[in-house]
């Protein structure tokens, strides 16, 4: 060692960096494994799951519901044969797995479970289960408030949860049997304040439902608790989003301790995952995401105290479509650059002591308390799931009027909007990946030739011991472990349990949202559509229509919103509407207008039908305009079959819309 190597400070010793995972499934099974494969190669450690919407409510690909949508959102799991597809040549007792799954989680990892003791034949099942590590979202409250792939009424959501909860802490210990997503609350319009306080009364409702189930005993009850994990959003206001985390890690702590007991400190820790914002991803401008995303990144990460276990990052171009396997390899970079060439994990809590980032926390806890006892007045999470649904569109509301307005600045949509034209996005179509148009045809093979190869009888008496389990007390793992060896599908396993608990419609929030403040432009608005309606002879109703199984409304509830806001009778009747149900309404409602929101992808297999439906019914004079998440070239495709007006994310004026809905009535009644 010479002098000067003697004089050099030694470096500190780094802490481990968060598992990286990259949010991903798309078209077929098959697809998707060369997909995993391909990102762990690249130095991902954990995988994410993505389901199409199919799976992820309970459908099997034949189903009605389920067409236009197989493949678009996510990977079509409808059986054990395309969930080995799905993880071959992955080592699961090596893997940490993250599934984006709530209304069936249980049945997804019935079938996990058994593909891993199929790749571990030397093993017993006990020894398998204790190897597996991951976790299942299965926060079904959320899926109420926002993001809507529940399948099952309420109660009976609490139980398969406390079930299977049950299940893994005997019987796979390394298991996080849910994740309490406040990140779908975010995106559905909470403010921070919101987001602690719901994802904490899920949790309370939660661990309340598992202490009265009575199958988890005291001595286990700290067990349940230490794997409890939360998926929690990070927004562009990073400072905000790092009190936040710190908020949630003294809210927690207090909560384990106090109300139910927990003396160990390691297990009431608060364990955490991310998915930083995509609400707050652009259509315009897209290339602004990536430091769009890499602020939300630190946020989560900045504070040694509060840092995520966890961190998966959206593509910058999420908000165009579905991201190529490229722009998944970029948002990994983001996150590698961060962990292994910056000085991030070398320090203590770099925010303790500070009086600013104190105070801050403090507020935020004071406030999520008071909601959160005022959730509890309630009855708790279950019973006030229309009031907090109720107050997330009222606070998104108030956040579009904001951007609206400009008083809260987004960049490149309303400010500073002139700008040189992206390489990135010089083809828009190629900006993206398209969704294999075969993958509909491929799961329904896949299904066909499933169900002929298996033992029906087989089959038939695992479903009818799963509805007996469903009509006793009995935890439904056992019975759903033997429908999966048996070779049940996804659909089979959801409607056995339907026919025992039943359907269920969540609350739509609409009609206890505050009325906007009428502005000139809103003002000016509200006189046209009173003024058409006279000339028409009455009230202008609108009918806001979510075909197929996208259950994320925050659009349709906004425009439903502003549109009563403007003077028109709206028909909103939730998520998961065939076309012909969309139809009948509009028939049944004498609408004057038909407005589509989709945002999975499914808008040109979906959009035909109702147009076609309308023309069948004699409405082919009602105007249909349609807004989601749609490329260029499928927008003007759906104005050449009679779509009156495509909006996507960059027309973010909700009354300018309100406008051009009256332009497309007077349009069509041939009024000047």
């Amino acid at each position: 060692m010479t002098e000067n190597d003697a004089a050099l400070p030694e470096r500190p010793q780094k802490d481990r960096p968060w598992v990286m995972r990259t949010y991903a499934g798309h078209s077929t099974a098959a697809a998707s494994n060369a997909l995993y494969r391909g990102n762990l190669a690249k130095g991902q450690t954990g995988l994410s799951v993505a389901f199409d919407l199919p799976t992820q409510t309970g459908y099997d690909p034949d189903s009605p519901l389920a067409r236009g949508e197989v493949g678009k959102v996510g990977v079509p799991v409808p059986h054990l044969g395309e969930m080995r597809r799905l993880f071959e040549d992955i080592p699961l007792t090596e893997m940490n797995t993250s599934m984006t799954i709530n209304a069936v989680a249980m049945w997804m990892l019935a079938m996990y479970q058994v593909v891993a003791e199929e790749q571990n034949p030397d093993l017993s099942p006990q020894e398998v289960a204790a190897q597996l590590a991951g976790t299942t979202q299965n926060d079904i409250i959320k899926e109420y408030l926002s993001r809507g792939t529940y399948a099952f009424p309420p109660e009976a959501s609490m139980r398969l949860i406390a079930d299977m909860i049950a299940y893994t802490v005997h019987q796979i210990p390394q298991w996080n049997p849910i994740n309490i997503c406040s990140y779908h609350l975010q995106e559905a319009g909470a403010t921070p304040t919101q987001e602690l306080a719901y994802a904490l009364s899920t949790a309370i409702a939660v661990l309340d439902q598992v202490k009265s189930s009575g199958q988890v005993s005291e001595d286990d009850f700290e067990k349940v608790v230490g794997r409890i994990s939360f998926f929690v959003n990070a927004g562009v206001r990073f400072v905000e989003e790092t009190c936040k985390m710190r908020a949630f890690n003294r809210l927690w702590d207090e909560i384990t301790r106090e109300r139910y007991g927990v003396q160990d400190p390691k297990m009431r820790r608060f364990r955490y995952g991310v998915q930083v914002n995509s609400l707050g991803l652009t259509e315009a401008q897209p290339e602004n995401n990536v430091q769009r995303i890499v602020l939300e990144m630190l946020g989560v990460t900045l504070s040694k105290n509060a840092r995520a276990r966890a961190l998966q990052l959206p593509a910058w171009n999420e908000a165009l479509g579905l991201p190529r396997p490229w722009d998944q390899q970029w948002s990994l970079r983001l996150q590698q650059v961060l962990a292994f060439e910056s000085d991030l994990l070398e320090y203590d809590d770099i925010f303790e002591g500070s009086h600013v980032i104190e105070a801050k926390v403090a507020e935020l806890v004071e406030g999520a308390k008071a909601e959160i006892d005022r959730v509890q007045a309630m009855g708790g999470a279950i019973s006030a799931v229309e009031y907090m649904k109720s107050q997330l569109v009222s606070s998104h509301a108030a956040r579009r009027a904001r951007i609206e307005s400009g008083e809260e600045i987004i960049v490149g949509v309303n400010k500073f909007e002139t700008t040189e034209p992206s390489p990135l996005t010089s083809d828009l179509d190629g900006a993206i990946m398209a969704a294999d148009p075969q993958a509909e045809r491929t799961a329904l093979d896949s299904v066909e030739a499933w169900k002929g190869q298996r033992d029906a009888t087989e089959v038939a008496e695992a479903l009818d011991a799963l509805a007996a389990a469903a009509k006793s007390e009995d935890n439904l793992m056992a019975a759903t472990l033997v429908a999966a060896r048996a070779g049940a599908t996804t659909g089979e396993w959801a409607a056995t349990l339907r026919g025992v608990f039943g359907e269920y419609r969540g609350p739509t929030g609409v009609s206890g949202a505050v009325v906007a403040e009428a502005g000139a432009e809103l003002t000016a608005v509200r006189e046209r559509v009173k003024a058409t309606g006279d000339e028409l002879g009455g009230r202008l109703r609108l009918l806001v229509g979510k075909p197929g199984l996208d259950g994320h409304s925050n659009g349709a509830e906004q425009v439903a919103v502003r549109a009563r806001d403007a003077g028109f009778e709206v028909v909103y009747q939730g998520i998961r509407l065939t076309p012909e149900q969309i139809v009948s309404a509009a028939v049944a409602e004498d609408v004057h207008c038909v407005g589509l929101s989709i945002l999975s992808g499914s808008h040109m297999e979906l959009v035909p039908s109702v147009l076609e439906g309308l023309r069948a019914a004699g409405l082919d004079d009602v105007p249909v305009i349609v807004g989601g998440i749609i490329p260029d070239s499928d927008g003007k495709r759906l104005l050449e079959q009679g779509v009156a007006a495509v909006y996507t994310p960059k027309d973010f004026g909700l009354t300018e819309i309100m406008g051009g809905i009256v332009d497309v009535i007077r349009a069509a009644h041939d009024l000047a």
